[in-house]
């Protein structure tokens, strides 16, 4: 219960921070991958404020024996760029530049409405189930 109730909270704030950021608004975010036509420079500002708050907060919280809410941190250990990882990122990016939205700002963007977030996001769970498919065919073939 305690732990739901602080996602909740935190996914609030979150949502509450993309929608003042920007971060929801497709042409923001296009206008900000444009650097050859008319670019839109303030999203580095949201991105930096980010980078600096994590940079300071995360090296206070992992000195901490474990998280508040967990008996154990759960801290990736993968380091390998693999092919795969290079594949989702190019797709991650053509899908976040075509559509101007990412997965977190799209599903805060769903409480607009609207049409476009909804196409997004119903079109990002196709892809992440065909992903599956196909990954564990491939996995049966080796």
């Amino acid at each position: 219960m305690k732990q739901g109730l602080v996602a909740l909270v935190v996914g609030f704030m979150f949502a509450v921070g993309l929608g003042v950021s920007g971060m929801t608004q497709p042409e923001k975010v296009i206008g900000f991958l444009n650097v050859s036509g008319a670019w839109d420079p303030s999203l580095i500002f949201v991105m930096l404020g980010a980078i600096a708050f994590h940079a300071v907060t995360y090296k206070v919280i992992r000195k901490r024996k474990s998280p508040l809410l967990a008996m154990n941190w759960q801290v990736p250990s993968k380091r390998e760029v693999t092919p795969a990882l290079i594949l989702g990122s190019v797709l991650f990016g053509i899908g976040w530049g075509l559509g101007g939205y990412c997965p977190g700002p799209a599903v805060t963007s769903m409480a607009s409405f609207d049409f476009q977030p909804w196409l997004f996001v119903g079109s990002m769970l196709i892809g992440m189930v065909m992903f599956k498919q196909l990954d564990r065919k491939l996995k049966l073939q080796k």
